[in-house]
């Protein structure tokens, strides 16, 4: 049995990671490998939660900015996240993961409706749970939903799965010279307007002392190896 820093995490997906190269719409392949790295995890017992962007589909903030109401594109946004989060579930349960989706907008004859305790209760019978329509509110991120869930369900770190490995004081796919940081302070992260995630998510992350952990998770078991607590990726956390 391999040895874990961390029993009970919280995944953050992006709505991108599932596109893959196309950017757009869900790629099958990168589901399946994202569901087989995920199946390492259960298979170890590992409590494992994910929360799932929409990018990949709509994205609230841009479609506010060409004129549509902000809330009702949030709330597009939050669906987008539904069918993510059901087109996860279908992938991990091929490869005999058994899996949750929870909706924080009611949708009965697709997902649960979210309900902390019972989230806390597929975790300890060994279930993933994958948290869906983020917080169920206009002008919250599912990066504050990431924060928040993580929190309910009692995580140990949150896990930010990106394409590149872990923060950089610039953009690393546009500046060659750009700088890693291996660890950071939440404080770092707001006065250095570091792009980990919104403020209000590292907020609620600072008040409650959870760390972050920001890696590539397109690299065969990075996840793993973050959970076994080897420096890679950048970690963002409390002073030093």
């Amino acid at each position: 049995m391999a040895s874990y820093k961390y029993k009970r995490v919280l995944l953050k997906l992006s709505g991108q990671s599932l596109a893959g190269t196309g950017g757009y719409g869900i790629d099958p392949a990168v589901m399946l490998g994202i569901a087989q790295e995920l199946k390492r995890l259960y298979e170890d017992n590992i409590e494992l939660a994910v929360v799932v962007g929409g990018g990949n589909i709509f994205r609230g903030f841009e479609a506010s900015s060409k004129g549509m109401d902000r809330a009702t594109a949030d709330y597009v946004g939050m669906l987008a996240t539904v069918m993510n989060a059901l087109a996860l579930q279908e992938a991990m349960e091929k490869e005999d993961v058994y899996t949750r989706v929870q909706s924080a907008i009611t949708m009965q004859e697709v997902a649960e409706p979210y309900i902390r305790r019972r989230a806390i209760r597929h975790l300890e019978k060994g279930r993933a749970v994958i948290f869906a329509a983020g917080t169920g509110n206009p002008y919250f991120s599912t990066d504050t939903a990431a924060a928040l869930r993580a929190l309910e369900i009692g995580a140990e770190a949150i896990l930010k799965a990106t394409r590149v490995d872990g923060v950089y004081d610039s953009d690393p796919e546009k500046n060659p010279d750009a700088q890693r940081y291996s660890e950071l302070t939440y404080i770092d992260v707001l006065n250095k307007g570091l792009r980990v995630m919104d403020a209000t998510a590292i907020s609620l992350c600072m008040d409650n002392d959870i760390p972050i952990i920001v890696f590539d998770m397109t690299q065969p078991d990075n996840l793993r190896r973050v959970l076994m607590g080897e420096d890679i990726g950048t970690t963002v956390r409390g002073g030093r």
